[in-house]
């Protein structure tokens, strides 16, 4: 048994939100109460001491990339770079540490912090010429290669652009370097796999990582090739088989792949009473793209943008194929997951939405909506008709709005990860951090929707203040609106007895600190199953 003990426990749970001490047995709640109730508990066992700290239910990370994330943290890290020399020393560096011939990955390269000037092989190719390079933008919506990756790649003058992506030329036809959503395709393919250990090693990275940040369950919303959604469920599987996962996991699959998942459930080869996994690892979702990003211009608007007046993005896939596939998978009862940024993406997805239920009829289908960042008013009401989940990174709104207005204009922004109006409007929220896009912690996505201030420091009263939401809100879509997104809210999300034990220390009380004081707050230690998988090294436990 381990119990904590000497905190305030928000439980998530409206019969009882607050208690003081928290009781698990063999991976469950077993017992919530006053410190007194639960030291008076039989049986002995480990006592964690909050120290006056909040205890939460574990945040649940609605929207991540776990392998990628692992891997990234050995990649080259650009995150940082605040110009063009910055860009090029930290690819140099990085490049002195690898052997000739290995590619370099990762990136996080945002060039909004250096004015919006888009890089290019030329600021690369002198100090890589050995070494080719594919580093992506922070949205992973565009990235950039040296002349050896291009060459590799086959891509010339002459190669035409691929349906619902871009390849950037320059003045005189050249490609630059530049690749957009699917034409990123045409490097990827040619990126040597991971081997196996590989693989492993960067899912055990990545479950200590975000152990680290509170996080005990997450939505794994997969990869795009090489790597492959359906390869990484086949990690998560070989990991959990050994006993490997301390991080529970709702793995998705490709929407176009649909019959494939529905076979696999029906065959019981992941196990469970519904053939959909057990409480460690969890199918039954499909995740699909509607349109890119705003950072890449390639969200769908229904205006051009303030800043290309001739753009107004584009759309990654054929509406036709998504209507086909959502309706049959939703036969299927698959939860569909489908990434919406700009506004008429928004639209359009509403819409498939609203096809997928005329043709289906009425049910619990958790309908997902990834992103939902730039909403028209019209649309706001919809969601809640729709019962559509809108599960947004707040991460984003604070690193956007330093330069969003500069690309859709102040009104277009006004709606912009309106949190407030569709919580006024009765939608649901769930809260994630994107990462490998985004970090992966759940105290800065906090700060970030109960303050919006801006990463750059200039909005110290929250951009678009009006939609900044409350603290509660913030943490119940971290907890129970996750858990409600993933169909998980009877099993976690809440500190309840019978409730799996998954649960968040944090070393000072959040409901007792200025809103401008949120981001000083810490995670002391995190439980899994009742099993302690992070702690700070001054907790207290005896």
């Amino acid at each position: 048994m381990i119990t904590i003990v000497n905190g305030r426990v928000w439980t998530g749970d409206p019969a009882r939100p607050w208690a003081e001490a928290v009781a698990t047995r063999q991976g469950r709640i077993t017992a919530v109460g006053t410190m007194a109730e639960i030291r008076a508990l039989p049986g002995g066992g480990r006592e964690i001491d909050a120290a006056g700290g909040l205890v939460t239910p574990g945040f649940i990370d609605a929207h991540i990339h776990m392998i990628a994330g692992g891997f990234r943290l050995g990649w080259v890290e650009l995150g940082r770079a605040n110009n063009r020399a910055d860009l090029v020393a930290a690819v140099q560096a990085f490049a002195a540490t690898r052997p000739a011939g290995e590619w370099l990955l990762g990136g996080d390269w945002d060039h909004e912090r250096w004015g919006g000037e888009w890089p290019s092989r030329e600021w690369i190719d002198a100090v890589t010429p050995r070494h080719p390079v594919w580093v992506t933008r922070i949205d992973s919506h565009m990235a950039l290669a040296n002349s050896l990756s291009l060459r590799l790649a086959g891509i010339t003058r002459d190669t035409p652009d691929v349906a619902g992506g871009a390849i950037v030329r320059d003045a005189a036809g050249e490609p630059t370097g530049l690749l957009k959503d699917n034409a990123m395709s045409l490097v990827e393919r040619v990126v040597p796999p991971p081997t196996r250990a590989q693989e492993d090693a960067a899912l055990d990275a990545a479950m200590t990582h975000v152990a680290a940040q509170g996080v005990t369950s997450v939505h794994h919303m997969g990869a795009l090739p090489p790597a492959g959604s359906w390869n990484e469920l086949e990690i998560f599987r070989r990991v959990h088989a050994r006993g490997g996962l301390r991080t529970r996991i709702y793995a998705t699959v490709p929407l176009d792949t649909w019959p494939r998942l529905a076979d696999l459930i029906a065959s019981g080869a992941l196990g469970g009473e519904t053939g959909r996994g057990d409480a460690w690892l969890r199918i039954g979702a499909l995740k699909s793209f509607i349109d890119g990003s705003l950072g890449a211009r390639t969200a769908a608007f229904h205006e051009p943008y303030a800043d290309l007046p001739d753009e107004r993005g584009l759309f990654v896939a054929d509406q036709d194929d998504l209507r086909r596939w959502m309706i049959g998978a939703d036969r299927a009862h698959l939860q569909l997951i489908v990434h919406a940024i700009g506004d008429r993406a928004n639209t359009v997805l509403l819409d498939l939405f609203s096809d997928v239920v005329a043709a289906n009829g009425p049910r619990d289908r958790r309908l997902r909506v990834e992103h939902a960042q730039h909403l028209r008013a019209g649309d706001l009401p919809r969601f809640a008709a729709l019962d559509a989940i809108c599960s947004m990174q707040p991460y984003h709104a604070i690193d956007d709005g330093r330069w969003a207005e500069r690309a859709i204009g102040p009104e277009r922004a006004a709606r912009s990860y309106a949190w407030r109006s569709l919580l006024d409007h009765g939608a649901r929220l769930a809260f994630g951090s994107d990462w490998f896009v985004a970090p992966p912690t759940p105290l800065e996505g906090i700060d970030a929707a109960v303050t919006r201030r801006t990463l750059d420091g200039r909005h110290p009263g929250g951009w678009r203040p009006e939609q900044r939401i409350r603290l509660e809100d913030a943490l119940r879509a971290y907890t129970t609106g996750a858990a409600h997104a993933g169909f998980q809210d009877g099993f976690t999300g809440r500190i309840s007895p019978g409730l799996a034990a998954d649960l968040v220390v944090l070393d000072r009380d959040l409901f007792r600190l200025p809103a401008d004081a949120l981001g000083t707050a810490r995670v002391a230690a995190t439980l899994v199953a009742g099993e302690v998988v992070y702690e700070l090294a001054t907790s207290s436990s005896r």
